[in-house]
């Protein structure tokens, strides 16, 4: 698990409102890779990262977005194509004092929802969250 102390104010928030988001998930799982925080669906299924190498100097959420979303979203203003997979749909998304966070949980469900399991999405589908169950992910 991430230990937030040795982290700027900056990763610290934005994990602390990333953690929030992904406590209603099915089989979350946090852990760290190549030194970010990194959320799961499951043990092997990547679908959120707090990541400060995609853009320089800024810290950014990446998720996985269908292709057409990714296409919509990407502006290079606060939106970027992620540099390690961005050929399919990894999108990353600027965090910053601005951050809309009811947005970047739209997205992160949207990205659970891309690599979930289909009884992990069975089980989002009967939660109690009704606006986050019916985010969905185009495959």
């Amino acid at each position: 698990m991430t230990k937030p102390e040795g982290h700027s104010s900056a990763l610290r928030k934005a994990l602390k409102a990333l953690r929030t988001i992904c406590s209603h998930l099915p089989a979350c799982v946090e852990t760290t890779t190549f030194g970010h925080p990194t959320f799961q669906a499951g043990k092997k299924r990547t679908f959120a990262v707090l990541d400060d190498h995609e853009q320089p100097g800024m810290l950014c959420l990446v998720f996985k977005a269908d292709r057409s979303e990714n296409a919509k979203l990407v502006d290079g203003v606060r939106f970027f194509p992620s540099k390690f997979g961005a050929k399919h749909g990894w999108t990353a998304m600027r965090v910053d004092t601005h951050t809309n966070w009811r947005e970047a949980e739209r997205h992160v469900v949207a990205s659970y929802r891309c690599t979930a399991t289909k009884r992990m999405e069975a089980i989002l589908d009967s939660s109690s969250r009704p606006a986050v169950a019916a985010l969905r992910c185009r495959r």
